[in-house]
């Protein structure tokens, strides 16, 4: 049993939730005008029903924490996929093993086909994503996709299925910068549901892969829920946990948290909690004033006039001209039945990076200097 998951057995869903929900405004105030380190029960009230009547306020605190720690820049990043073969079965995925669809894996030529596409449109930061298919992608594919791209970008990173300790070290001796890695939901009666076959079915393995990465040296480990798998505000709560768990075990990798709300795709369900965009306003600036220096993340699954203004009030990081199927960019890319979900934000790396310069804001096409990131926090 992991440490972390030790951690978590100690705690019901239901208590934690029944404590969110009884936070009052006193002690959403009390959260927002502190001075000095804010506390799990602080994050507590900023995501707490009461604490929706201080958004303006909220906001504003969370823009000032923002320019003050990461300036005004945005770092943009855009997903590439190598693969949609997946043994999983997940209810809330358009890759799952149970959809109907086209399967295909990238070759090296198609690989550095998309890569230079991609790089003319100025990234210099790349996600590679792909299914859970040991074989078809396993460590051997990935870190010979690694090979290959690292003449194109200055940072890559991963979100693929979780790996061993040893696995994840091969990757970062190759060049490997980051892991995205999100746990759905922290409900574990509520997370077998949607994972009903393969590997992923296992719990405990997920969400021990954290700790995996921590002890491998990775650069900087990526967390989240699943918005709409379950409450949205516990979720949320448990992800903070486990970001102050690893930060305090970790404190020399630094960390980044993505808020992903359920959208379509092929054969998937609908969302059990909905949460509206006045509530992820809420969360997106709860976790700033929570965590000064974390990097906070806004994918394409959101609409343009989201995040036309979000960048503003604690987003860091943006992907822009995102495809969401293997070879989207220059392969295949009228092949839209490949793809794992549907964006919504669908303005190129050009638009985008104009209408932040509109905004007084920069793009940045690469992940910020490790140098001068590191993270404030101490060992414990």
């Amino acid at each position: 049993m992991s440490d972390f998951y030790s951690i978590l057995s100690q705690h019901s869903w239901d208590d934690i939730k029944e404590s969110i929900y009884a936070k009052t405004l006193v002690d959403a105030k009390h959260a927002l005008h502190k001075k000095e380190f804010r506390t799990l029960e602080d994050f507590k009230a900023l995501i707490s029903p009461a604490a929706e009547s201080l958004l303006e306020e909220m906001a504003q605190v969370s823009r000032q924490l923002t320019l003050n720690r990461f300036g005004n820049t945005v770092q943009m990043y855009v997903p590439l996929y190598l693969s949609n073969e997946c043994q999983n079965i997940c209810t809330y995925c358009g890759f799952s093993l149970h959809n109907k669809i086209k399967r295909t894996t990238l070759t090296d030529a198609q690989i550095i086909k998309e890569a230079e596409v991609i790089k003319a449109l100025g990234y210099d930061h790349v996600l590679l994503v792909t299914g859970e298919a040991n074989k078809a992608v396993g460590v051997e594919y990935l870190q010979h996709s690694i090979r290959l791209l690292k003449p194109y970008f200055a940072n890559i990173s991963i979100e693929v299925q979780p790996l061993e300790q040893e696995e994840y070290e091969l990757l970062i001796a190759e060049g490997l910068y980051a892991v995205l890695v999100y746990q759905e939901t922290y409900h574990e009666e509520e997370y077998k549901t949607h994972h009903t076959k393969g590997r992923k079915s296992n719990y405990e393995y997920r969400i021990d892969t954290p700790e995996r990465l921590g002890r491998a040296g990775i650069h900087k480990i990526g967390l989240g829920c699943l918005i709409g798998l379950e409450d949205w505000r516990t979720d949320s709560f448990y992800t903070a946990m486990h970001l102050d768990y690893l930060e305090k075990k970790y404190w020399q990798t630094r960390y980044s948290v993505s808020f992903p709300r359920l959208r379509p795709a092929e054969g998937i369900l609908e969302p059990k909690s909905v949460m509206t965009d006045k509530q992820l306003v809420q969360l997106i600036c709860a976790y700033r004033i929570f965590k000064e220096d974390i990097e906070l993340s806004i994918s394409t699954r959101e609409n343009a006039s989201f995040r036309n203004n979000i960048f503003r009030l604690g987003i860091t990081s943006m992907s822009a001209g995102s495809k969401t199927n293997p070879g989207g960019y220059a392969v295949f890319p009228e092949k839209e039945s490949l793809e794992q979900f549907e964006i919504d934000d669908k303005r190129s790396a050009t638009e985008i990076a104009e209408m932040l310069k509109l905004n007084g804001y920069e793009a940045v096409w690469k992940d910020w200097d490790k140098s001068l990131m590191q993270p404030k926090f101490t060992s414990s």
